[in-house]
């Protein structure tokens, strides 16, 4: 054993030693801190009702927040004394090679205590410290011949210090947009905002939820763990004085069909609500806590391939769902040496069950998967795409998947769902599930947060949940508000869970001739920055087969190399919606991403202590904002100077 090893384990000791003390001295109050010991929940039991405090070092993240459940017939709220509590260290090591990092640590202290009301009606609150991240949930035994529980209001809350500011994203009412297909978990963040500033809809905000808490820190808050046992939960309308409290979803959800509360079998669990909290932005960028709560579901029937895709409807859009596209599209993946290539919707009927073992045919020739697009319902929403009805019930869903499996076919996108109702969870299970069984990855689209499911469905890829590149083809405001939003996603939506955006549009111009439609602002180089930015196992790109031959050589060699698997993800600057320097690293290979959303250039100075070797690859933007490339040798700084410029972008290779 090391000596880093026992100084750690003697930390630990120490935090638990330091833990009974406090339990032992007052049965009201309990304390759990981090392994490190910097990071403090502390609870107290105050005249029947449960609150905790979250303080790192002596600055107070968290005040004094409620935490309690009330359901049919049972109040766990108020009235509640204390009965016992146990305290454990938690020491695992996981691999999980479709997240930010494939070997992950998770050392933190766990806290258990247990209360009771006046019908011995009992609340177990588990509360997990690591050193920058906290997690808690219930558990609710069963007490009498009360057997399940339906969960009408859960209080847990989180009261922000005066002077935070908010960078969130609303959540939708239902049955609204385009064909009733909201909410589509596709919103426009609103940044450094007032507490006290309602949202867009009016019904709360969407997780993950990012806090600035003045020169404290930062907080972002989410879920894990979130199966068909439970629903998807989301953040309340802001509260008076700083508070946000944990909602469910709207009963219109789903198009009416199922409940907004969850219903739970006894004894039974809540889902983990996640607490990141850092002096910087350095541990909201790299947790991977959605994952350290979580085990797998299921076994995999298969090694499953992820990695790098061809897309056409994207910038071909509907009119590229026939044959002879598809093959063109089959051939560029090849090309490139890209794993897959995505058929999108319509392909029922433009091309056919028939035509499409064809297709899979041909594409087996060229080393290529096919992965196919599926609309998730027959009843939720108006959306008319098909193939439809084929993943809303379990024998139509297994009867395709069969003939997939037949024909070849590796992967689905499933797309168009109704919320987060614990049925329409059930469903994102199910379809997993199914989809394991018969060997396929999935993509979901139109759809909700993953929270934990990198790690829980190994054939899990990716989900959209976020405002992503298709909207670079309807919108101009979406390209002029490009770089903006690439800048937030590292820190909020993508620090949470693997995020479908389908990067690098390396068109200037968003249509088929790249001579019309919507005009992208950024330069090509902030595009391939984009294919390191987001972090996606599958990564569904925008390249085109024209672009092989209009675009420098250098950027179509850099995209057949760019890997899609990372095995470390380090921050090493940005602030959301204005820059964000990124680096992440495949195998022996660092790749550093930039790219800047400010009106002006940026002076970006790179740390380059990390890299092994003396030479770089570098790619930036020349004044014109043409794309340049150059081989750099690295000084004994170990440090290099970027120039960003406004909309641009950088990429710096390790050779």
């Amino acid at each position: 054993m090391n000596f880093i090893n026992i100084i750690s384990i003697k930390k630990n000791i120490f935090g638990l030693i330091l833990l009974l003390g406090s339990l032992s001295a007052d049965a009201q109050n309990f304390q759990i801190s981090s392994p490190d010991g910097n990071l403090k929940v502390k609870l107290t039991l105050d005249n029947g009702k449960l609150f905790y405090r979250v303080l790192l070092g002596e600055r107070e993240m968290l005040k004094q927040s409620p935490l309690g459940l009330r359901g049919n017939g049972v109040d766990l709220t108020s009235a509640l004394i204390s009965k016992e509590n146990r305290t454990q260290l938690i020491d695992e090591t996981y691999r999980e090679t479709k997240i930010k990092k494939s070997t992950i640590r998770y050392l933190a202290n766990e806290l258990v205590c247990s209360f009771e009301n006046a019908k011995k009606n009992i609340l177990e609150v588990t509360f997990r410290v690591s050193n920058n991240d906290i997690a808690f949930r219930y558990r609710i035994p069963q007490t009498g011949e009360l057997a399940n529980l339906t969960i009408e209001d859960e209080i847990s809350g989180f009261h922000f210090p005066v002077g935070t500011t908010t960078f969130l994203t609303p959540q939708a009412t239902p049955m609204i947009g385009w064909m009733k297909t909201k909410p589509s978990y596709e919103e426009e963040y609103v940044v450094d905002a007032p507490m006290d500033q309602p949202s867009k809809y009016g019904v709360g905000y969407t997780f993950p939820a990012l806090f600035h808490v003045g020169e404290s820190g930062w907080i972002l808050l989410s879920e894990t763990g979130v199966n068909g046992e439970y629903c998807g939960s989301k953040l309340s309308e802001p509260l008076p004085d700083g508070n946000y409290k944990i909602a469910f979803p709207e009963a219109g959800e789903n198009n009416g069909i199922g409940s907004a509360n969850p219903t739970i079998a006894l004894p039974g669990y809540t889902p983990w609500r996640t607490i990141t909290v850092g002096a910087s932005l350095k541990p909201i960028v790299e947790t991977t806590i959605a994952f350290d709560l979580v085990k797998p579901q299921y076994q995999t029937a298969t090694d499953y391939t992820f990695g790098r895709s061809t897309w056409s409807w994207l910038l071909w859009q509907d009119e590229s769902i026939n044959f002879a596209d598809q093959k063109r599209f089959i051939d560029l993946s090849a090309s490139l040496g890209y794993e897959s290539v995505l058929i999108d919707n319509w392909w029922d009927t433009k091309i056919g069950h028939e035509k499409m073992e064809q297709l899979a045919a041909y594409a087996k020739k060229k080393n290529v998967a096919l992965a196919l697009w599926y609309n998730s319902n027959g009843f939720w929403n108006n959306a008319p795409q098909g193939p439809k009805n084929k993943m809303n019930t379990g024998v139509a869903r297994k009867a395709e998947m069969a003939w997939m499996q037949k024909i070849g076919v590796k992967g689905i996108k499933v797309d168009f769902f109704g919320g987060d109702k614990q049925e329409t969870i059930k469903l994102y299970e199910e379809i997993l599930s199914d989809a394991n069984t018969y060997g396929l990855t999935v993509i979901f689209h139109g759809c909700t947060l993953p929270r934990g499911w990198e790690r829980m469905y190994p054939n899990f890829a990716s989900s959209e949940a976020v405002l992503a590149s298709e909207n670079l083809i309807f919108t101009q405001i979406a390209n002029d508000n490009e770089a903006f939003n690439a800048t937030l996603h590292p820190f909020i939506r993508n620090a949470v869970g693997a995020m479908d955006f389908g990067p690098v549009l390396l068109n200037e111009k968003h249509n088929r001739e790249n001579n019309g439609g919507k005009i992208r602002k950024t330069t090509e180089t902030f595009q391939i920055a984009t294919a390191v930015l987001f972090q996606s196992p599958i990564q569904n790109f925008g390249i085109t087969p024209n672009n092989l031959t209009e675009v420098p050589v250098h950027l179509i060699n850099f995209m057949k190399k760019v890997p899609t698997l990372w095995d470390e993800t380090v921050l090493i600057d940005g602030y959301p919606g204005r820059y964000c320097v990124l680096a992440r690293r495949h195998k022996d290979q660092w790749f550093i991403t930039a790219v800047n959303a400010e009106k002006k250039a940026k002076i970006i100075t790179i740390p380059l202590q990390m890299l092994r070797g003396n030479e770089l690859t570098v790619y930036t933007d020349r004044d014109d904002r043409s794309p340049n490339v150059d081989n750099v040798k690295i000084g004994q700084s170990k440090q290099i100077k970027i120039r960003l410029l406004p909309g641009g972008g950088a990429v710096i290779v390790a050779k």
